[in-house]
């Protein structure tokens, strides 16, 4: 079934969508665009451009484009502070809604938003697109076959501590690694695991010579409730780039075996009996190389196709709303433990959130 779609925002990530996520879902027959939606007008050229929408199909306002043209869902990649007001008009129209992450730009209004969906029996999902990259797919299907999982590492570390090299707005964000990086990194570590996480703790901070106001380092130590730690760091302001976007390195420690992703590459490590108490370690032959998933679509592309097999009756995305709440909910303890000095409960601080929305 093809899904008639309204996409919202033409900025910096928008463009992305038009260029990258929504043409191969056009060429497949899932989604028909029907407008496009920004409010500088400078910007409806790429949709033109891209998607190759008439000018009359391009409007600065959601209300009078969804007055106007037919549609089923809308696509959300405005700054997230716009999240809540576009949410609320589409689910007024009568639309399901696929929306950049994060859901909101705090956890109350994140609450709000999924309680409006859930009221107006509406779908939305969020597109956690790093989670479903071609790597990190290989990685967590290699996990979920080695369960039980004791513990995991994520890396993230780059060296963008000067301006011009990175996004400009992220440089005056506070709290940019939390809010920036590691709501995909956590995400993701989250996602290994078959358990809500109960406890953070973070420490944040900017370092000597980095061009940032808000903390652009830091670590974050999670623990879930089947009993399983994670370990995270990260940085934009390293002396080099070890594992950037798109190439971060997790580990997985369990049982029978160690799973490592680093440098886009997955290789598992089995536990050898007869190694026990040899510290020389391994080497590179002791690696078995994991085949990289293979699928035609990754990352947004692909959050389409399963947004609108959802759509079509199929089972629900992982990243729907109410599920993503829980992902929400860990960078924004992990901010408030930077803040306190101490560790914070996950799920204390969402329940509080909800009373609070």
């Amino acid at each position: 079934m093809t899904h008639r779609m309204v996409h919202v925002g033409l900025g910096g990530q928008g463009r992305h969508w038009v260029s990258e996520a929504i043409p191969p879902n056009i060429e497949a027959g899932r989604v028909e665009v029907v407008a496009a939606v920004d409010m500088d007008p400078d910007r409806h050229g790429y949709a033109e451009d891209e998607l190759d929408l008439d000018a009359d199909r391009c409007y600065t306002d959601l209300d009078t484009a969804l007055s106007e043209r037919d549609a089923d869902f809308c696509s959300v990649v405005t700054p997230p502070a716009a999240h809540e007001p576009v949410v609320e008009t589409a689910l007024d129209h009568g639309l399901d809604i696929l929306s950049e992450k994060p859901i909101a730009d705090t956890l109350e209004a994140s609450v709000r938003i999924a309680r409006e969906v859930e009221a107006a029996d509406a779908k939305m999902g969020i597109t956690m697109s790093h989670r479903y990259d071609q790597d990190k797919t290989t990685f967590r299907r290699a996990v979920s076959e080695a369960s039980p999982v004791d513990y995991l590492t994520a890396r993230y570390t780059g060296n963008v501590r000067q301006r011009g090299y990175y996004s400009e707005y992220v440089h005056e964000m506070a709290d940019m690694l939390l809010l920036d990086g590691a709501i995909h990194h956590l995400d993701m570590l989250a996602s290994f695991v078959d358990a809500p996480c109960e406890q953070v703790y973070a420490e944040t901070w900017v370092p000597d010579g980095a061009d940032y106001d808000g903390d652009c380092t830091g670590f974050v130590t999670l623990r879930f409730a089947d009993g399983t730690r994670a370990q995270y760091e990260g940085s934009y302001a390293n002396a080099t780039t070890l594992n950037g976007w798109g190439h971060e390195q997790f580990r997985a420690e369990c049982k029978e075996e160690t799973i490592v992703l680093d440098g886009r590459e997955v290789e598992r490590y089995p536990f050898d009996p007869d190694a026990v108490g040899d510290w020389n370690g391994v080497d590179e032959d002791d690696a078995e190389t994991v085949p990289l998933a293979d699928r035609p679509l990754w990352e947004n592309a692909w959050l389409i196709e399963q947004f609108c097999g959802w759509l079509d009756g199929g089972d629900p995305m992982a990243t729907r709303v109410e599920d993503n709440l829980q992902s929400m909910a860990l960078v924004f303890a992990a901010i408030e433990s930077s803040e306190r000095g101490e560790a914070v409960d996950v799920q204390a601080l969402l329940d509080e959130a909800k009373q609070n929305a």
